[in-house]
């Protein structure tokens, strides 16, 4: 059973509906418990169930929830419980406390991001194993709930299906046109992609400068921002924005807004960028970009850094340095490199199905 606050677009949610198609295809029944959203059907063709209740919500009514999941549990007997996100972890917690100790499942938590460090987000550490989704995670974890023990904590990184992200897949001759009839500014241009929600934590305005030195020496570099601005955040759009017109450098970059095509957007881009000044926890987009054969060009830190230490190691950039990556994006004109393929374990998707098995069995014997 799993337990996360919604299932709309997003990376937790699409490690979900990976495990769940994984883990039917094993033949071992998987219960989502959410408050719904655009990816239920997806959960549901794969043959899991979905069950909708209100357990994400940061809201004192939500501890309402917990007798409602304990009777819940009593009623499905899960095995596993695995909870994937703060809110419904302090759910699902408190609704096993209520519940004889022998009607207990036991309970893997899954850090998928760098939290704020506190109580609240301590609940994440508590599970009978707790993953994280790459080594600086892990460590994230040891150095700030020393309490959890060693042991307890399992690497299991996130994964793409190299049956799909895989060099030898092309984008068909009819999304090409009409990718190039919707964005005519691309053509013939080098096409730097940043993919991910519109969000400080993206490093968007570090594009300006970047733009602005690869254009100064005569290369036709373009940005493609691909992603979306969530309601409250177009602001900060409008805020980056005026900082490109400021180095001069708007006309050179191209918003899409979110996209359900993104492996053709990679693959039709020359360059993908991870600019973050913060470390993230792993970097789906970037590894999903490697796979395809692409290069990636990012900062040296988090989860992005440890998939080009085994896919592109020359793509790696001291963290906040524009010139440098402008450099190394001046050579990569000339001479576009290719990373490593095919895609090494633990990263693809047969590696994250079986080591989440395995850790369930082992538990569970």
């Amino acid at each position: 059973m799993h337990l996360l606050p919604s299932l709309s677009s997003g990376g937790v949610e699409q490690v979900v509906l990976e495990l769940c198609e994984g883990l039917c295809a094993a033949g071992l029944e998987n219960i989502v418990v959410s408050a719904g959203g655009s990816m239920v059907p997806a959960i549901e063709a794969c043959g899991a169930r979905h069950i909708t209740r209100p357990i994400g919500k940061k809201s004192l009514l939500t501890l309402l929830q917990v007798a409602k999941t304990a009777k819940l549990i009593r009623e499905e007997k899960p095995d596993v419980l695995h909870l994937h996100s703060r809110v419904p972890a302090w759910v699902g917690q408190l609704a096993c406390k209520i519940l004889p100790a022998k009607e207990r499942p036991v309970i893997v938590s899954s850090f998928h991001g760098f939290h704020s460090v506190n109580a609240y987000s301590g609940i994440m550490a508590k599970g009978d194993r707790v993953i994280a989704v790459s080594r600086c995670m892990r460590q994230h974890i040891l150095d700030n709930y020393p309490t959890t023990p060693d042991e307890k904590i399992v690497v299991i990184p996130n994964s793409v299906d190299d049956n799909i992200f895989c060099p030898d897949y092309t984008p068909s001759p009819e999304w090409l046109n009409t990718w190039y009839t919707d964005y005519p500014e691309l053509k013939g241009k080098f096409t730097l992609c940043l993919p991910g929600r519109i969000t400080r934590l993206k490093g968007a305005p570090h594009l300006g400068p970047i733009l602005k030195q690869l254009r100064g020496k005569g290369i036709p570099a373009h940005a493609v921002i691909v992603g979306e601005t969530k309601k409250g955040k177009e602001a900060y759009r409008d805020e980056v924005q005026a900082g490109f017109a400021a180095e001069g450098v708007a006309d050179y970059v191209t918003w899409t807004g979110h996209r359900r095509d993104l492996v053709n957007v990679l693959c039709a881009c020359d360059v993908t960028l991870s600019l973050t000044l913060q470390p993230e926890s792993f970097g789906k987009t970037t590894l999903e970009a490697l796979s395809l054969g692409r290069p990636v060009a990012g900062y040296e830190h988090g989860g992005v850094g440890e998939q080009l230490e085994q896919f592109l190691p020359a793509g790696m950039i001291p963290t906040g340095d524009t010139s440098a990556m402008a450099n190394l994006l001046e050579k990569w004109y000339a001479e576009r490199p290719v990373p490593r393929t095919p895609v090494p374990a633990p990263y693809r998707r047969a590696d994250m199905i079986k080591a989440h098995i395995d850790l369930y069995q082992e538990l569970c014997r």
